[in-house]
């Protein structure tokens, strides 16, 4: 069989021989040691380890590297939010594009084929965030793919008139209906905003994600609302097509009060993304001693069943002045924070940025290193699968529906470009370059 793309001798399983991988029509239709078959483009990775494509399921685009526009000086959330508030609402197009394809360029390089972006949709910033994305989902469709949340940042009961923007915005062309119940006067007000979200999501049949609060505690009903859409994704039937993001107040909980939120996150079938850079940064600034670091329990959602992904949240803002689009570092700090260093630990690592990320924003039954699926991949710099989240190594070739769309070239000084690229000691001195395909 003639072949688009053929990558030969590439490590998918540690536990078994190279293998080579067959692609056509943007799918992989082989996987096969020694595969017999010609094709019109060849890679030889030489042995490095391939993994499927990273996923970003919770990306703020439009709020981007704003960190130096007015910089915070106590670093709080409080801080944040009213910062963040002044400079949406100087947003402009020209600006945020630009800002938005620095992101969405890092991404790709990093490896990353599929991103769920979280653009405001309220009465200070408008529709702008909705408005450009579009333009970069067709600017950008050859090198990933982006998904738009209608996301009401700023509440829905307590900002008259953003149903209205996120109906807008659904006509636009956003893809998922967001939410942020904590960001409202009441406990009942923050019920009806659930409500108003599921509402919205069923009428347009469209996915939903929220998030679902942002505190060290859970001491306020409104940031104590997990089990509530729990029960409401099973109440409509929504089972496995909502995703909440943060969701910290979790970690304060003991555990057999945490129990039975778990069981009905894991029967209701909700995603939990956690994002660790935000809320290790954020989180737990009012303890003077043992200080919280305002993660969802990671551990225990995972043992008992729910679907965890992680992602970068905000980059190079008030609210995570780090940050280069790479869910390689963001899983490394995760596995830091919550002590997952296990080889089996790291594994789920590796897995919560890929598959588990992928299953969040509703991608997963066409994703993965099988035949069948979409071709994106990611072949890296190392030699083991198992040494990706230690190494965190250049992205040799990233492959976005059977295309390759980046390439790393190494000029090893002794063995010439194109050397194996195994550790030589000290003699070896590699000069790297990177290529991005030009955008169609």
């Amino acid at each position: 069989m003639e072949m688009d793309l053929l990558v030969r001798n590439v490590r998918i399983w540690d536990d078994k021989p190279l293998m080579d991988i067959g692609v056509k029509g943007g799918k992989i239709v082989a996987i096969e040691e020694g595969l017999e078959a010609s094709a019109t483009q060849t890679i030889d990775a030489q042995g490095r380890a391939v993994i499927p494509g990273l996923v970003e399921p919770h990306l703020h685009i439009e709020k981007a590297f704003l960190h130096r526009r007015m910089p915070p000086v106590q670093g709080t959330l409080d801080e944040a939010i009213r910062v963040t508030g002044i400079l949406k609402g100087k947003q402009e197009r020209k600006d945020v594009l630009a800002r938005s394809r620095q992101i969405l360029d890092m991404a790709v390089k990093n490896g990353t084929v599929a991103i769920r972006a979280h653009p405001d949709v309220d009465l200070i910033q408008g529709l702008i965030g909705v408005e450009t994305l579009v333009e970069l989902q067709d600017e950008y469709r050859d090198l990933l793919d982006i998904q738009i949340v209608a996301f009401p940042q700023e509440g829905i009961l307590k900002s008259p008139g953003t149903t209205e923007l996120m109906e807008q915005a659904v006509k636009m062309g956003a893809d998922v209906i967001g939410g942020c119940p904590y960001n409202e006067l009441s406990w009942d007000d923050t019920k009806r905003h659930i409500d108003i979200v599921f509402e919205m999501a069923q009428k347009h049949d469209m996915p939903i994600d929220m998030h679902a609060d942002f505190s060290d505690e859970c001491k306020d009903q409104r940031f104590a609302a997990t089990a509530y859409i729990a029960q409401k994704t099973i109440d409509t039937g929504y089972n496995g097509r909502v995703s909440l993001g943060h969701v910290t107040s979790l970690g304060s909980m003991e555990p057999d009060q945490l129990k039975p939120v778990i069981e009905l996150l894991q029967k209701a079938d909700v995603s939990m993304v956690t994002l660790p850079a935000t809320d290790l940064y954020l989180g737990g600034r009012n303890d003077t001693k043992n200080r919280r670091r305002g993660l969802t329990p990671v551990r225990a959602l995972q043992e008992g069943g729910v679907n965890v992904a992680y992602s970068s949240n905000n980059i190079r803002n008030a609210f995570t002045p780090f940050g280069k689009a790479d869910m390689l570092v963001i899983g490394s700090m995760l596995a830091h924070a919550i002590s997952y260093g296990t080889p089996a630990h790291q594994a789920a690592i590796l897995e919560m940025g890929t598959t588990n990320a992928a299953r969040s924003i509703g991608i997963g039954s066409d994703y993965g290193i099988a035949v069948g699926k979409q071709a994106d991949l990611v072949i890296l710099d190392t030699y083991a699968v198992a040494d990706v989240l230690l190494d965190m190594p250049p992205r040799s070739w990233v492959i976005k529906r059977g295309k390759v769309t980046v390439t790393t070239h190494y000029h090893c000084e002794i063995h010439g470009r194109g050397c194996c690229g195994h550790d030589h000691a000290q003699e070896h001195k590699h000069d790297q370059t990177e290529k991005k395909t030009a955008k169609n």
